[in-house]
């Protein structure tokens, strides 16, 4: 039977009861004294209710015993989820320690594969249990750290369970995609009183029912693609609940490397990063919420395609969220006291030392870029299906193009370069260095393979997706920077006298040195045809007379004169303009010292 639209009925009547009981449940948490106090570790800055879990559970068992067909499976996820709610509620009111919440949840893993809900991993049963138990105990502890900002768990493991429930949908498992579709009404109405600001908190028991729900129907989404590629059926809910993998992930590399326990908490998280970055809570989590659609959308293009394509997707999507995952591991949210003498230890300081040889990263970088490229221009030119023969001839060259192309890219120079100065001068080199690359291949099959079966489109096209991907991937963290606001955004507001070359330096050095404490707003120069146009973002302002009414507009308070070019004569009049709008004057001097005897 196809899902319809009268098996949303369901969903409606838990999102009902989740609004209706989410009010009645932070009443009683704020009577009873079940209350979340801002501490030291924690993001909330003002005492709030906790056990909103307890309005999610609820809404999902009422409706699931009132409207959803029963099933054994339904029974065996409702039951064990059941069993980690409690042991969170317990949490929630007596703190026990984590290796017994850790007991708890090896119990509820258990149970569920002994009822035989399993990943269909093709190593031996033993293999697939313990794979299995282990993803049902990660997702949920991943959920449970994803708890760290108003809405962040309860929007993710929406989206997640919109993207689960598609995928029931998709298989014809009609069943159990009504139930998640409850599942995911009730976070939603949930949502309405946990979004910022947030009035009340899920506390464990609603963490832990909500990671353990999500990690044990993904396994009856498992289920029901029986036969296709194990990596492909795994890449589905692993994409659709990839934001708390990524997070934990992130989380535990970085404290590992700071000293920290991966366990302890700590204001470290995704989240947490992106409003140190400047955004605001609300921002910073809405953009994981558009990385949790991506990631869901993904899956669900996965499973449409041939296992290689699929393989090919995630990885470029895994590429790309690594690439965030540096940039975002390099925000300073940890005390740098604290940090140097953590480094003192000596595993610590071995896994930093590791950690900081970035070349190592870039080689194994490229040599993914280097297959996907190559892949992608076959998928481009013949098709996702591609024939036995194209598939062989793929396989048994991509190790010369390997070789070939990363020799072009060391023999060019390209690991000499800093990512966060990549510019012009650097994308020819890396052009030359792909263009060499290309040749040295079509030469390298030409006399190995006669280039008997292949196509010259192919080679075009690796060329061009090659040096996308290679120069994208250098000026990613240039990229971010621009994409989200500096920390520093409350600095003061500085106008750049002159859009020169001096005065376009001083905008990168502005930029790129937080600790100047400056927000440009604009240029300003005398020259007529310069004004209207636009560097690097900031529009260039008339000058000749107008600089005071510009000040006033732009809420200017500071200006910058960009070059040592200007006349006496001309700066104290641009001195006076400051002076009648209250605003200082200072200019930029680059000078080369001579060095003497004294030292």
């Amino acid at each position: 039977m196809p899902f319809s639209s009268s098996h949303l009925l369901p969903a409606a009547a838990a999102l009902a009861l989740s609004l209706a009981l989410t009010p009645l449940v932070r009443a009683f948490a704020r009577r009873y004294g079940v209350i979340a106090k801002p501490r030291g570790d924690r993001w909330s800055k003002q005492p709030t209710a906790m056990m909103g879990g307890v309005a999610v559970y609820l809404a999902v068992l009422l409706t699931y015993l009132l409207l959803v067909p029963h099933t054994r499976e339904g029974w065996v996820v409702l039951g064990a989820s059941t069993a980690l709610f409690v042991v969170g509620l317990v949490d929630d009111f007596l703190h026990v320690k984590p290796y017994q919440k850790l007991i708890g949840q090896v119990l509820g893993a258990s149970a569920v594969v002994y009822f035989g809900l399993l990943l269909p991993w093709g190593w031996g049963a033993s293999v697939a249990m313990a794979v299995t138990i282990f993803w049902l105990i990660g997702i949920t502890n991943a959920i449970n750290l994803l708890d760290n900002m108003d809405g962040l768990a309860a929007g993710i493991s929406a989206i997640a369970a919109v993207f689960i429930a598609a995928s029931f949908a998709d298989n014809g498992q009609v069943t159990a995609a009504v139930m998640l579709s409850v599942f995911a009404a009730a976070l939603l109405g949930f949502l309405a009183y946990n979004s910022n600001p947030a009035s009340i908190f899920m506390g464990d028991c609603g963490s832990m029912f909500v990671g353990f729900f999500l990690a044990s129907s993904a396994l009856l989404s498992a289920s029901g693609e029986r036969g296709r590629s194990f990596i492909v059926v795994i890449a589905v809910p692993v994409l659709i609940l990839f934001i708390p993998i990524f997070d934990t992930t992130l989380v535990t590399v970085v404290r590992k490397l700071s000293g920290r326990a991966a366990s302890q908490g700590g204001r470290d998280h995704a989240s947490h990063r992106l409003v140190a970055l400047g955004l605001s809570e609300r921002r910073a989590v809405w953009m994981l919420y558009g990385f949790a659609g991506a990631s869901g959308l993904l899956a669900m293009l996965v499973r449409r395609f041939e296992y290689h394509t699929g393989i090919a997707m995630v990885l470029g999507f895994a590429v790309a969220l690594t690439l965030v995952g540096v940039y975002l591991a390099g925000v300073k949210v940890y005390d740098e006291a604290e940090v140097r003498a953590a480094r003192e230890k000596p595993l610590v300081s071995f896994l930093v030392d590791l950690s900081y040889k970035r070349r190592i990263f870039e080689v194994l970088l490229d040599v993914l870029l280097v297959i996907l490229a190559y892949y992608f221009s076959y998928v481009l030119l013949f098709g996702a299906d591609l024939s036995p023969e194209l598939w062989a001839l793929f396989l048994s060259t991509v190790p010369v193009l390997i070789c070939l192309k990363m020799g072009a890219l060391l023999a060019a120079g390209v690991y000499r370069g800093l990512w966060r100065f990549v510019g012009l001068d650097n994308l020819i080199v890396y052009a030359k260095a792909v263009a060499a690359g290309s040749v040295a291949s079509v030469l390298a099959l030409l006399f190995a393979f006669r280039f008997e079966g292949f196509s010259r489109a192919v080679f075009a096209l690796d060329a061009m997706i090659f040096f996308l991907m290679l120069a994208g991937s250098r000026v990613a963290f240039r990229l971010f920077r621009r994409m989200l606001p500096s920390p520093d955004a409350g600095g003061r507001r500085v106008l750049i006298y002159g859009a020169g070359d001096a005065g376009e330096l001083l905008l990168r050095e502005m930029r790129n040195n937080l600790q100047l404490q400056y927000t440009p707003v604009g240029f300003v120069d005398d020259d007529p045809f310069k004004k209207g146009k636009v560097i690097h973002g900031l529009r260039v302002f008339g000058g000749n007379g107008h600089l005071g009414r510009i000040c006033e507009e732009q809420k200017v308070e500071e200006v910058l004169i960009s070059s040592s070019r200007f006349g006496e004569e001309r700066v104290r009049e641009i001195l006076r303009d400051c002076e009648d709008a209250r605003v200082t004057l200072k200019r930029m001097r680059i000078e080369i010292e001579l060095i003497g005897d004294e030292f």
